[in-house]
């Protein structure tokens, strides 16, 4: 009697960034809210560890005269994610890296996003790899938002980006993941986390992204545009809760026809 092969399940690695591990999954931004105190709040719901904030955008010190973001989001407590959001061009990228790294006393984990044109806010790859090489050069550690091209993603990888993060789809549109295909490649091939960046609208959205077996997921639309902020980002946080259970417990085989939920052998009918 042949035995019955084993269940190959996925590994229950945990999320390591740049040395560091995180417990959750579930990374966040800052803008768009109403005010300060909502995006604590709302941080805070949603149990994320990595807080991403625009350089370009947000005062974290440089203006000493305004509101800064980190007496709301502490340092001591969240790791901060500077963002090169708002460049066009890897020149503007790399000079802004370099002033996060600055007002952050040598911070050196960063989100590189060099964008095409304002109506998509799609990458713009040919500068993205210009930026990379640069800012890994000078002893950054590169999180990459990027083009949902596993050829690219696998390039960035090898250049040295500590994770790629590929779009799921236009920042801010809340479509959700329209390419599932090719974020499923990016998965397999690389050996780097890779966390859905931009597209989120909904829990179901996290959810979905994770059972495609990322690493994490990052938002800030979707949370901070929701009519209950703070509610959404506790449900954000359990999407991807569920995902990653459901990517771990491994999905029953897709048919083409019903199969009986109840087995009929040893009935007397």
């Amino acid at each position: 009697m042949s035995e019955t092969p084993a269940i190959q399940l996925p590994e229950d690695k945990p999320l390591e960034i740049a040395g560091r591990t995180y417990q959750s999954r579930l990374l966040v931004g800052t803008g768009k809210y109403r005010d300060m105190m909502e995006t604590g709040h709302a941080i805070e719901a949603s149990g994320a560890e990595i807080v991403t904030v625009a350089v370009r955008r947000t005062n974290l010190g440089q203006n000493p005269d305004e509101p800064n973001l980190l007496d709301v989001i502490s340092p001591e407590h969240y790791t901060i994610l500077p963002n090169t959001a708002g460049c066009y061009t890897a020149k503007d990228a790399v000079r802004t890296c370099k002033l996060a790294r600055e007002l952050l006393d040598g911070h050196d984990l960063v989100k590189l996003e060099v964008l095409g044109e304002e109506k998509t806010l799609y990458p713009n790859m040919t500068e993205t790899l210009v930026a990379a090489e640069e800012l890994i050069k000078d002893g950054f550690k590169i999180m990459v938002y990027c083009s949902d091209d596993p050829l690219l993603a696998k390039r960035l990888e090898e250049m040295g980006c500590v994770a790629i993060m590929p779009l799921g789809a236009p920042i801010g549109s809340g479509l959700g993941i329209q390419n599932r295909y090719n974020i499923r490649l990016i998965v397999e091939n690389a050996s780097v986390p890779v966390l859905v960046d931009a597209g989120v609208g909904t829990a179901s959205d996290a959810t979905i992204a994770m059972e495609l077996g990322c690493d994490g997921v990052l938002m800030n639309t979707a949370i901070a545009q929701a009519k209950d902020p703070i509610r959404m980002a506790n449900a954000m946080r359990l999407g991807i809760e569920a995902g990653r259970e459901s990517y771990l417990a491994g999905r029953m085989p897709k048919k083409l026809y019903a199969s009986a939920s109840s087995p009929i052998d040893g009935t007397f009918f």
